[in-house]
């Protein structure tokens, strides 16, 4: 596939971010006030109803609540340029699966870090497909032309869109979470034939490209795996059993938020 579509791409995905001064694109936190009880009744992200509550399907249902119609449009219009390229290469159920998944992981790592606040947003799962692109790229590198240019536009555009979340009454875990949990899914689930298989089925026999798939798409998708069934399996056991992620990382916090002279970071 040529390249140029990645850089169309990319400058539009990170043209919404600009504007996440105020969580407007990511995924939000906030405090308790009377209108924003209205996204925890309808069911935002909120660690004790996830733990205490026995209400597990807040990590999914989260991902459908924004903090505001400005909020909902910018994440639509990511999802759209995102999305589409991905769909049509790979098809609704693989790219859903991915966006799905990659949310899910978001939320588990919001909880695990967060646990005052509410959160809502579809952030999670668009740095998952983010992530997934990122996979994509580097599993089926052979098929790609210029892909050391669309590398580091991926890495740059990534970079960009993560530095962005450690403004205030953003949700940088659920992006952090997000985007690991795509760019594994990216090497078990977007995996491609290596360049030359599909015309080499047209040749004689002797003549074939004899395995579909090169050996480090078939590592990459094998620790890919074991990594996802163990961060998922790790990260549920945790979020159950009330661990607080900030205990055992003292650091972490400022992954989603810097103390600055404009802002403070006590929530």
């Amino acid at each position: 596939m040529n390249v140029s579509v990645y850089y169309k791409l990319y400058k539009v995905v990170a043209f919404p971010r600009a504007f996440n001064l105020d969580s407007i694109v990511g995924n939000s936190v906030w405090t308790r006030t009377n209108s924003n009880l209205i996204l925890e009744k309808m069911g935002a992200l909120e660690w004790n109803k996830v733990v205490h509550g026995h209400q597990g399907w807040r990590l999914i249902t989260c991902m459908w609540l924004h903090a505001g119609v400005i909020h909902l449009l910018a994440n639509m219009l990511s999802l759209i340029f995102i999305g589409i390229r991905l769909e049509q290469q790979f098809g609704f159920v693989r790219v859903g699966i991915v966006y799905l998944l990659s949310g899910f992981g978001g939320s588990i790592l919001s909880s695990l870090f967060i646990q005052r606040n509410i959160s809502v947003g579809a952030s999670g799962a668009l740095f998952g497909l983010l992530g997934a692109m990122l996979s994509e790229l580097l599993t089926n590198w052979t098929i790609y032309s210029n892909k050391i240019a669309a590398l580091l536009t991926l890495v740059v555009i990534i970079a960009i869109n993560l530095a962005v979340g450690i403004l205030p009454h953003v949700d940088n875990f659920a992006h952090i979470g997000g985007f690991l949990a795509g760019f594994l899914l990216g090497f078990v689930i977007l995996l491609r034939p290596q360049f030359g298989w599909y015309e080499s089925q047209h040749l004689p026999a002797d003549a074939r490209v004899k395995s579909r798939h090169k050996a480090y798409q078939y590592v990459f998708l094998l620790v890919a795996a074991v990594l996802l069934i163990v961060g998922f399996t790790v990260g549920l056991v945790m979020l159950f059993r009330g661990v607080n992620g900030n205990d055992h990382c003292s650091w972490c916090h400022y992954l989603s938020c810097v103390p600055t002279s404009k802002w403070k970071c006590d929530n």
